[in-house]
């Protein structure tokens, strides 16, 4: 095994879920040299009696009972064979040069301990004309067509792998499954239909931090599909304001922190003059927004 794909999942939409193996099994890759694991994460729709696995033979269905997508990757590291994993989502559509990427990119370059690529929408239903305001909270990204190279330098880097489809070298893992193993980790990520996170980031941090760099590269790209419920004003507004509670918080406990704590009993004030500032009332994105600056807010009065 040159290379273990993880899907953890929970509760996956059967048709999205099917597309992403049906990518997969496409794969230029030869299937001998690639396992892939499937963590189920305590789903209850019996979506493993849908899939067919077949095609390929070194495929695993695990199951993770403790419930959050940190304890599932968690297991789905540790089931693996490779020293090479590759993070999928069950809504992630991999090119088919994906894995053979992943591949030559690790092995060609020692010191890079996570890569990531473009991340391509693939819309169920006509995008809204402004919801390309919010393609990175929605896991999309195209940053052009040049190769960048990170290493730490006490700030999060611009270019980072991002969680869908994110290739990691086994070895650059170390610092943080050790820290998450001892419940020094105070990062929440996703967990039922909680849309908090940082997980994905905490990751790239602790390569970081470890010594290794991190690239972008343009070659290595997937679709990301993202349904209608996605697109929706009050969805997007939650998960900015998740997000950006949980992006506080990680960046405080990696000392990264640009902004000061604020005292809880200001929030209701400093909520409601972002209100006027962010002109919350105007459109649908100044709304959006407005969410994500109280986010930020309860963020920094929780501290």
């Amino acid at each position: 095994m040159r290379i273990s794909v993880i899907i953890p999942t929970y509760n996956p939409n059967i048709h999205r879920l099917s597309k992403t193996l049906d990518a997969l099994q496409l794969q230029s890759l030869p299937k001998s040299e690639w396992e892939l694991i499937i963590v189920d994460n305590n789903s209850s729709n019996s979506f493993w009696e849908e899939i067919d696995l077949s095609w390929h033979l070194n495929a695993h269905l695990v199951r993770e009972p403790k419930p959050g997508l940190t304890y599932a990757r968690l297991k789905g590291f540790e089931e693996s064979k490779s020293e090479i994993i590759v993070m999928v989502d069950d809504d992630n559509i991999l090119d088919a040069n994906y894995l053979q990427e992943a591949l030559k990119n690790l092995e060609n370059n020692a010191g890079l301990g996570a890569v990531g690529g473009k991340s391509i929408p693939m819309f169920e239903v006509e995008s809204p004309f402004w919801l390309e305001n919010f393609f990175g909270n929605l896991a999309l990204r195209d940053l052009g067509n040049d190769i960048i190279f990170e290493e730490w330098n006490n700030k999060y880097p611009d270019s980072a792998p991002i969680g869908a489809g994110m290739i990691i070298r086994k070895d650059a893992l170390k610092s943080y499954v050790d820290k998450v193993k001892s419940g020094v980790s105070r990062i929440t990520d996703r967990k039922g239909s909680s849309l908090s996170s940082g997980g994905d980031n905490d990751i790239v941090i602790e390569i970081l931090k470890s010594g290794w760099k991190t690239a972008y590269v343009p070659s290595i790209s997937l679709q990301h599909i993202i349904p209608k419920e996605r697109m929706e004003v009050q969805y997007l507004a939650r998960l900015v304001h998740d997000t950006n509670i949980s992006w506080v918080k990680l960046l405080n406990s990696h000392n990264i922190n640009p902004w000061k704590k604020i005292p809880r009993w200001t929030l209701p004030l400093r909520i409601a003059k972002a209100w006027i500032t962010d002109k919350a009332w105007v459109n649908e994105v100044n709304y959006i927004k407005w969410k994500g600056t109280c986010g930020t807010f309860k963020g920094l009065s929780e501290l």
